[in-house]
């Protein structure tokens, strides 16, 4: 299991479209994936999960893998979110 902490930087955070390019990242790699934010702990492969933790602009979230892709799909995660999701 590794978990990497990232800043999310994109203009309006992690509403509908961005979240949308983040669960289709996190549903490309088999292992299970999970957002953390203020001790709340969604599946990342959850639109509805990752929408209901409220993520904005400047803050911080934990991002927790588990499985034989963990490490690529933290990077690829981390990637997507360090790029602002193509906003």
């Amino acid at each position: 299991m590794l978990s990497r902490e990232v800043k999310i930087t994109n203009t309006i955070g992690l509403h509908a479209r961005p979240a949308t390019f983040f669960i289709q990242k996190a549903n490309s790699y088999k292992s299970s994936i999970w957002v953390e934010k203020d001790s709340h702990r969604v599946n990342a492969k959850s639109l509805l999960g990752v929408l209901s933790l409220g993520i904005s602009k400047g803050m911080a979230i934990n991002l927790i893998a588990d499985g034989q892709d963990e490490a690529d799909a933290l990077d690829g995660l981390v990637e997507l979110i360090n790029t602002g999701f193509a906003e």
